[in-house]
């Protein structure tokens, strides 16, 4: 007598071995997303200042961050047109990054609040060149 298929010994075996594996596998799909997170908004804060740097040269002066930029990742982006201007740069919907605005220069700084999120302190860590003052226009050019 020839029997087909598996024995429940069998199926539990290879049960077993893919919860092992989506067990390990799991862990490393949510540490990827939370890189891709960080990588975009890193792109996403460079791609602002250089709006505003093209803006303001253009311009002359700063005006609201929806009309100098296409990244809508702020608290409000009807901030930045007066110097004293404050608004927060946000990862997953927290704020990470503080843009304080003066006449010619656009400050960024860390939010420390207290609700530090991995996404934003690898967005600090990765960005670490650009979260500093950044002084727009000038008189001249230096050789």
């Amino acid at each position: 007598m020839k029997r087909a298929g598996f024995t429940m010994i069998e199926l539990i075996f290879v049960i077993v071995i893919l919860g092992i594996l989506a067990a390990v596998a799991i862990p490393k799909l949510a540490a990827t997303r939370t890189d891709a997170e960080v990588s975009k908004a890193a792109s996403d804060l460079a791609t602002v200042i250089t709006d505003m740097g093209s803006y303001y040269t253009a311009q002359g002066a700063f005006a609201n961050l929806s009309t100098m930029t296409n990244v809508v990742d702020f608290d409000d982006v009807a901030k930045g047109a007066a110097s004293g201007d404050t608004a927060n740069f946000q990862v997953g919907g927290v704020d990470c990054v503080l843009l304080t605005f003066s006449a010619d220069t656009v400050t960024l700084s860390d939010v420390a609040d207290g609700t530090a999120t991995p996404s934003c302190g690898g967005l600090q860590a990765a960005a670490s060149d650009l979260i500093v003052a950044h002084k727009f226009g000038g008189t001249g050019v230096t050789y």
